[in-house]
């Protein structure tokens, strides 16, 4: 079974590759070049800390020649949520669909991060699929999915987040408040 990000040390338990993680640190001293080719292949590593250091350091790069590779690390579980994430800084339109796809996800990082990433697209195709997210059960995916319905700027949110202001879960409740607040303003969130 795959470790959530809370169950995860710093390691992820798996045994390092000095040679790929020198290379990973390499890459990412050099980020000016954006090159990303030596990420996007260790995204395929056997050893999990690669493909987890690749995703996160495409992520940091920014460099939009990743997002091919990243939105098939969709589709690995050990990397998805992480995957997701640095789909979210690249800001890549293609990513859409794929991070769309994602959100009915059994893994609640991936549900999460995928419904920001979307936040930051500010995908307007993405609106119904985060309104369902506004009732998952888990607290923290209603409230990234609160405030991703807030940064798309979409007033077609407004009835689903009214009803999430009744949410037992304080930070849902104040995500859905501010996001209602930025789409009766209709000013998107920054």
């Amino acid at each position: 079974m795959t470790k959530t990000p809370d169950e995860q040390d710093a390691h992820g338990g798996h045994a390092e590759t000095p040679y790929q993680l020198e290379q990973i640190k390499a890459e990412m001293k050099s980020k000016h070049s954006k090159d990303v080719t030596v990420l996007v292949y260790l995204l395929k590593s056997p050893h999990q800390l690669d493909r987890e250091k690749a995703s996160d350091y495409l992520g940091e790069i920014g460099n939009p020649e990743a997002v091919p590779a990243l939105i098939e690390a969709l589709g690995d579980p050990t990397i998805s949520w992480l995957a997701a994430e640095s789909l979210g800084k690249i800001g890549d339109p293609r990513a859409v669909g794929p991070l769309i796809a994602v959100l009915g996800s059994d893994e609640k990082w991936l549900r999460k991060n995928a419904a920001e990433a979307l936040g930051k697209l500010r995908a307007s195709s993405a609106v119904e699929p985060i309104i369902g997210l506004l009732t998952d059960k888990k607290h923290d995916v209603r409230e990234v999915s609160a405030r991703a319905l807030g940064q798309i700027g979409d007033p077609r949110a407004l009835p689903a987040l009214q009803s999430l202001t009744n949410d037992p879960d304080l930070k849902a409740r104040d995500a859905a408040l501010v996001s209602i607040q930025i789409l009766r303003q209709k000013k998107p969130i920054p």
